[in-house]
């Protein structure tokens, strides 16, 4: 693997750092195509791409210092500070969060905003996992001897057995997601209605990448982001049954 791509001086450019612009750029060019297609503002179209990103970072960081509250009191600074931890959940709700305060802002319909952002959201998170991989940050599954099998000697959280390449997993049917949601993205329908699939599309890959996936604590059976995965299909539904009633310009 290769966390670190290349060094000049103390300067570094790491793997993972360059995949999440990489996703970010991705994303925010498919979203600004829907934005403009969707004539929404096309004079404010670079505001909703960064401050997403912006909110994305901050409540993924915000996430993984939750779930590792114990880390955090007893190293405050060098936890905070140590570069390490982005959670998809949090990255969700935080650019949720600031894209939500810029459509309100804006007096725009927010579920129009949401579906115009559906296709980009899922290509970027497919994007950012090809830096998961590279970086060998602990996301990959359990040992395993299958042939695409892949050894993390040199990752960040290293492992000399080869295992299920699950960031690799998710790249695939992310292609997939991203595909399927750039297709329907024409069809008439209340706003809304694309997202709630996407909402549904992430729900599913999600619950079943994390069969690939080591985790420690699986309460009832399963993973607490496989409870979350549930959470979000559940939502998706509830949304596309709403939407899928209600007009074109509801």
């Amino acid at each position: 693997m290769y966390p670190i791509l290349f060094e000049i001086g103390p300067l570094k450019l790491y793997s993972f750092g360059l995949m999440v612009v990489m996703a970010f750029l991705v994303g925010g060019w498919l979203a600004t195509l829907e934005l403009t297609r969707r004539k929404l503002e096309p004079n404010h179209l670079e505001g909703y791409p960064l401050l997403a990103l912006v909110g994305g970072i901050v409540g993924a960081r915000v996430y993984y210092l939750m779930a590792h509250f114990d880390q955090l009191i007893a190293n405050p600074m060098g936890t905070i500070f140590d570069g390490a931890g982005l959670t998809w959940y949090g990255g969700l709700i935080g650019g949720a969060a600031a894209v939500l305060y810029l459509a309100r802002r804006r007096k725009q319909n927010l579920w129009s905003i949401c579906d115009s952002f559906a296709p980009g959201l899922a290509a970027a998170y497919g994007v950012g996992r090809i830096g998961c991989q590279l970086a060998g940050d602990g996301d990959y599954g359990p040992p395993s001897d299958v042939p695409w099998a892949t050894a993390y000697p040199n990752g960040v959280v290293p492992s000399i057995e080869a295992c299920h390449p699950t960031p690799v997993y998710e790249v695939l049917m992310m292609i997939v997601v991203t595909s399927a949601l750039w297709k329907m993205r024409t069809r008439v329908r209340a706003p809304g209605w694309l997202f709630s699939f996407y909402l549904m599309f992430v729900g599913i890959e999600r619950w079943i990448s994390e069969i690939w996936r080591v985790r420690p604590d699986r309460p009832g059976g399963m993973s607490v982001a496989q409870w979350i995965s549930v959470g979000i299909l559940l939502a998706g539904v509830l949304l596309w049954q709403k939407k899928r009633s209600q007009p074109a310009h509801a």
